[in-house]
């Protein structure tokens, strides 16, 4: 069972983030607004587990008053000038997700441009602190508060509803309800990618760059398990993309059980892959079903840059080896 935390990160983002404030000697500063979300966090629930993910780009717009403390050392004009000076400016957080702590979690902070990085160090600092201390308690809501209620139950406990449930007496077994479990939370949203690509190459040849580990690894340029049977194992580039072959036909075409590691846990897409024989070239048309929303740019790029764009590379140098 999967439940969307998407919008409601967002909401518990602004919360915990927008008007955290931090002084000293320099001044004040205050993130003053959430500006840019782009992500998504889910929940699912499996065996009476939660498994939670989240991958998050963020910008925060920050605002602040230099207090002059110090500024005016050797120089009466600067402390007028400084002094109450107003200063705006960013922090980007690129990449929160699970795969970091929050502590190793990039973040940069920024100033518009004008005279004086007097508060930039101050955001840098102290407001950098209190930005991850925002963050953990998100990651802690979403633990707790979003996941209320989530926990199902396991197979063990449904049977033991199942004998709860159970009369007694002689009725009839058809009387018997079967086990209700109440299951709590909606499916992630997903989109279809379809692709299109050409080359230069026999359908056949093409086939085997696909289900042989030697020609794989060369040109992921990385350890790969390669089992080309039905429910065969896929793993490649260390173990950043997995699953399984479902359906081989030699020459014809791949389906695939496929997935990237930063996806909802035991979420997987089908991926067919059929290879149209055109004399000496090859059209490829790739469709992918089942790629979680947040994930279709990264997707479609993986597939376009490290399998399409590598095996071309494969192909030319066979090619200029041959010659």
């Amino acid at each position: 069972t999967e439940r969307d935390a998407t919008g409601w990160s967002r909401r518990k983002l602004q919360e915990v983030l927008v008007g955290l404030a931090v002084e000293g000697a320099a001044g004040r500063c205050e993130i003053s607004a959430l500006q840019h979300a782009e992500g998504a966090a889910s929940c699912s629930g499996r065996k009476g587990r939660l498994l939670f993910f989240y991958e998050w780009n963020l910008r925060l717009g920050w605002r602040g008053t230099a207090g002059g403390g110090g500024a005016g050392r050797g120089s009466p004009r600067r402390t007028v000038r400084e002094s109450g000076e107003k200063h705006k400016g960013s922090v980007e957080i690129p990449n929160l997700s699970e795969e970091n702590e929050v502590d190793d979690t990039e973040i940069t902070v920024s100033k518009k441009k004008g005279e004086g990085d007097v508060l930039k160090e101050l955001m840098r600092t102290e407001g950098t602190t209190k930005v991850r201390e925002a963050l953990r308690d998100y990651l802690k809501a979403l633990k707790t508060e979003f996941t209320s209620g989530m926990i199902l139950p396991t197979k063990a406990a449904g049977q033991e509803r199942a004998a709860e449930r159970k009369p007694s007496g002689n009725t009839t077994q058809d009387s018997v309800s079967p086990p209700s479990l109440d299951i709590i939370g909606v499916k992630i949203p997903t989109v279809k990618i379809l692709m299109r690509e050409m080359f230069h190459s026999p359908a056949d040849e093409l086939y085997s760059i696909f289900t042989t580990k030697a020609l794989v690894q060369k040109f992921s340029k990385c350890p790969a398990v390669i089992e080309a049977e039905k429910g065969g194992k896929l793993q490649m580039f260390d173990g950043r993309v997995s699953g399984e072959f479902a359906e081989l036909v030699p020459g014809q075409r791949i389906v695939l059980k496929w997935r990237c590691r930063n996806w909802p846990d035991e979420h997987y897409a089908t991926v067919a892959l059929d290879f149209k024989d055109m004399a000496a070239d090859t059209e490829l048309q790739l469709e992918c079903k089942g790629v979680p929303v947040s994930n279709e740019d990264s997707t479609r790029q993986c597939w376009k840059k490290q399998y399409f764009e590598e095996i071309r590379i494969l192909l030319q140098q066979s090619k200029d080896n041959m010659e």
